[in-house]
Order: C-alpha cells, then structure tokens, then sequence
C-alpha cells in the first residue's frame, strides 16, 4: 500500500510567505514611513528575533549533551574532538578571511551611516573588545552558577556546561539512562518550539523591513541587496576555493 504526499500549495511554503511579508514591507515604509516607524511595528522584528535568542542555549545544551552522553568511549569523544576542533578552527579562519576580502572590497554598507544609522553603538562594542584581556575572556566561559549560563544567555558558557553534563552522564552508564532519554525528549520539544516560532517569522520579516525602511529611507534597499549578494558572493568562493582545497587535500 502506497501513501501519496501531496505537495503544500506555493503560498504556503514559509520562504514564499517570508518574501512576500518583506515586500510588504518595504511597500509600508516607503508609502507610509510614519506608521511603519511605530514602536510597536519595530517590537514585531525584535520580538521574533528574541524569541529564537530565547531558544539558542537550550538548543545547544541538549543537542551537545545528547551527542556525548551516547557516545561510549571517551577516547572516541577526545580524538574527534580535538581534530574537529583543529578544522573548526582553520576553516573558520580561511571563512572569516575571505568574508573580511570580499566586505572590504564590494563594501555593501557604504552610504548607509548617511541615512541616519547610529555609529555610537558601534563604536561601544569596538571599545569593549578592546579592553578585554585573553585572561577575561577565558574566565569569562566560566559560569558563576550552573544555571546562570542559561539565565544570562551566554552560548560559550551553556557549552561549556553543556560539555561537562555530557561527559559526566556518559561516565554514569547505565545509571544515566534515564536523564538521557529525558534530556532526548526535551530536544525533541525545543524543536518542536522553533517550529511553532518560525511560523510567525513572516510577521517578523514584515515589520523589521518596515521599520528599517521607513526610518532609513527607501536607499536602505541598495545596502540591503548589495548584503545579500556579497553574502552569496562570499558563500560561492568559500565553497569554490576552501571546500575544493580540502577535497583535494583528502582525496575526497
């Protein structure tokens, strides 16, 4: 017996529903740049970004909790990590240089800061990472509490918990049967969570769109195209340069 899955209709694909919440929305900040300047039209972007904030450290906690503490052999665990470690951190390099290249020579931000943009808020993070020291930093992965990781949003510190309440229900074994199979079920509901936030992310799009036109000015749409374009532009080298070099290098 055979089951047919029937195909969604085209307008109720997400993306579909996404594009058209942002040409909406660019047609409501540039036609009516008051309304769309609103607060409560800029809370229906920041109130969707939030929620998938919200959701960030349980997602990382219980997805690296789960994948240790079904892992049997520590030896295992410390071999692959430390090589997938090894080639986070190079490929990541040669990420960050070519993204910096390609940034730097197309320049997609040029002429926003003219439209209004706030430099001060800028300028009060490069200040921060000035004045942080390795020490901090290191210190700073360190949780003042075991749930404080989780209070404060902090994703390295979640990790690092996240790392050390796998490893220690992996060394209880069988004892640790059933906080893995609970911990199994809660990321089966943290998913079931994005799931149900990623239906409003059309009216997420719509008023984030709306709100930056109508306070920016309809030029913001350049800036907006020339970042997606350098985003794809630097995806394809990556892919092009980066993964055909570790092909070739692994015979792959």
């Amino acid at each position: 017996m055979t089951t047919s899955t029937v195909a969604k209709p085209f307008y109720k694909q997400l993306y579909v529903q996404v594009l058209i919440a942002i040409i909406l929305g660019a047609i409501v900040g540039i036609a009516y740049p008051g309304f769309a300047t609103d607060p409560w039209i800029k809370a229906l972007g920041d109130g969707f970004v939030k929620l998938i904030k919200m959701m960030i450290a349980p997602i990382i906690f219980c997805t690296v909790v789960s994948g240790i503490a079904h892992i049997q052999d520590a030896k295992q665990v410390g071999r692959v990590g430390v090589r997938a470690l090894i080639y986070f951190e190079i490929v990541s390099t040669f990420a960050l240089a070519i993204g910096l290249i390609v940034g730097n020579v197309l320049r997609p931000g040029d002429g926003f800061g003219a439209a209004g943009s706030n430099a001060e808020a800028v300028a009060k993070f490069a200040k921060q990472a000035e004045e942080m020291k390795p020490v901090d930093f290191v210190l700073g992965i360190i949780p003042d509490s075991l749930v404080g990781a989780f209070a404060k949003g902090d994703i390295l510190q979640v990790l690092l918990v996240a790392i050390l309440f796998g490893f220690a229900l992996m060394i209880m074994g069988e004892r640790g049967h059933a906080v893995r199979s609970f911990i199994d079920d809660v990321t089966h509901a943290v998913f079931g969570i994005i799931n149900i936030i990623m239906k409003a992310a059309p009216v997420g799009a719509f008023g984030a769109m709306a709100f930056t036109i109508g306070k920016y000015g309809a030029g913001t749409l350049g800036n907006l195209l020339g970042l997606i374009a350098t985003f794809y532009l630097t995806a394809i080298l990556f892919v092009v340069v980066v993964d055909w070099l570790i092909g070739n290098l692994c015979q792959v």
